[in-house]
């Protein structure tokens, strides 16, 4: 059996020769990447472009990886503030013989395709999805065409004013008024 170790270096060479543009975040480790990701599928969601942050724990692939965007999309089953991917919604379908690139070839775009607003991460879109799905689809090609450019996928991480977004509070500039901060880290 391989070692944990071995699988990771392999799931990232596979992910490096595939057709994704892949950024290694940890050079010490490949244990995280950042991964692009264009979304072609016939969903409100077609043509958005999305940077997508991939952890990598240390029992992969026994144990499931963390997923999550770094700009901002419209979701039942995505955080939007954090980007992070329901882990019920991960965990349900993850087994060891998957790898990296079937995230991207099949979780993710099964994500985008089928959401599941009785589990969500993002009430609103949950909501807005089983009420109004004419009012949701809406929603979510405008975050496509707002958010999801290459411009956004470029400028996201990079000290631009998304560049907080896998952080768990989101940030606030003077150029987003419209935005309210998500709430305030109280002391445990």
């Amino acid at each position: 059996m391989s070692s944990p170790k071995r699988r990771i270096e392999t799931d990232v060479m596979k992910m490096l020769m595939s057709d994704y543009e892949v950024t290694l975040v940890n050079d010490n480790s490949k244990s995280s990447t950042s991964v692009l990701r264009d979304q072609k599928t016939a969903t409100p969601f077609q043509g958005g472009l999305w940077k997508i942050h991939v952890e990598l724990p240390d029992q992969y692939p026994y144990k499931s990886p963390s997923i999550g965007f770094v700009n901002r999309i419209f979701h039942p089953n995505i955080d939007e503030l954090s980007g992070s991917v329901c882990l019920d919604v991960i965990n349900q379908t993850w087994s060891p013989m998957y790898d990296m690139v079937n995230i991207f070839e099949v979780f993710l775009p099964q994500l985008l395709r089928y959401p599941n607003p009785t589990d969500p991460l993002n009430g609103e879109a949950a909501a807005l999805m089983m009420r109004e799905l004419k009012g949701y689809e809406a929603k979510v090609k405008e975050y496509v065409s707002k958010y999801a450019t290459k411009e956004q996928v470029d400028d996201a991480g990079n000290g631009s004013d998304e560049s907080d977004e896998m952080s768990s509070v989101g940030s606030f500039d003077e150029e987003d008024e419209d935005d309210e901060p998500a709430g305030t880290m109280d002391e445990v």
